[in-house]
């Protein structure tokens, strides 16, 4: 296979060649995520132990069909091949897309990348050691007197921990996305702060929206959020003051290239 060649900045360049790169590159993606599924499967009775132990003691998952347990295994490998794969998808995306801005300009939104995986892990994290466990112990703990025996389909609770835990870690890229809007001159620092009260009740709905259906997830949910979307309003203040002086802000990313 050829190696996909990244073009230059406003680089001349006919369709089918946009369309070949293209190829490639999705080739390239597919085939990280098809070697990291090989291990990510053979590993995948650790992987749902590890998905298992926010469970409170004595919980155990089981499987109502002849086909779930197959497919819950595969599944769980595969969404652990995806994540172990972000690396690689996010940089051939910015390959292709790169040759669109300044050479200058590049290397900002290569620290906003790497700035925003920093921040996925950190919600990924905080999901899995925080939000999980005190929705998991409120929600099957709840009546315990009445239901003396709890058991928990795989399917069911293995989706919900991986839809969580993913769900937390995209909304701490909040702080990235704003700034991102502010860097194109679609806010201001001076919006932000006029309709906090819209932002807050935006933050409170898309905290509802998260898996988790007991007040306990929900309020640690949203906290973060809210704390998250504080301080982008605050970052953007900074960093607005800072793009305004060197010109930078109402184009894709236009100027020096600082942060």
């Amino acid at each position: 296979m050829r190696w996909p060649r990244r073009l230059g900045h406003e680089e001349t360049v006919t369709l089918v060649e946009h369309l070949d790169e293209l190829r490639y590159r999705l080739i390239i993606s597919l085939i990280s995520v098809g070697l990291w599924f090989g291990l990510t499967y053979a590993f995948r009775k650790d992987l749902i132990d590890w998905l298992k132990r926010p469970l409170p003691a004595k919980t155990h998952i089981i499987t109502l069909s002849p086909g779930e347990a197959f497919t819950t295994s595969l599944t769980v490998a595969l969404y652990a091949a995806l994540a172990l794969s972000i690396p690689v998808l996010v940089w051939q995306l910015w390959a292709y897309l790169a040759p669109a801005f300044e050479e200058r300009s590049q290397a900002v939104v290569v620290r906003l990348v790497a700035t925003a995986t920093v921040l996925l892990l950190v919600g990924m994290a905080f999901s899995y050691f925080v939000v999980l466990p005190k929705g998991l112990s409120f929600l099957l703990g709840f009546d315990s007197d009445i239901y003396n025996t709890t058991q928990v389909r795989a399917r069911e609770y293995l989706s919900f921990a991986t839809a969580l835990i993913l769900g937390v870690g995209l909304v701490f890229e909040l702080p990235i996305f704003v700034l991102g809007l502010v860097r194109l001159g679609v806010l201001s620092s001076h919006s932000l702060r006029r309709n906090r009260r819209i932002g807050y009740g935006v933050c409170i709905i898309v905290g509802v929206l998260l898996p988790g259906v007991d007040w306990v997830s929900m309020t640690l949910e949203i906290l973060p959020i809210l704390v998250l979307f504080e301080g982008s309003i605050w970052a953007a203040v900074f960093f607005e003051r800072r793009w305004a002086r060197q010109g930078a802000i109402g184009g894709p990313l236009a100027g020096t290239g600082e942060t």
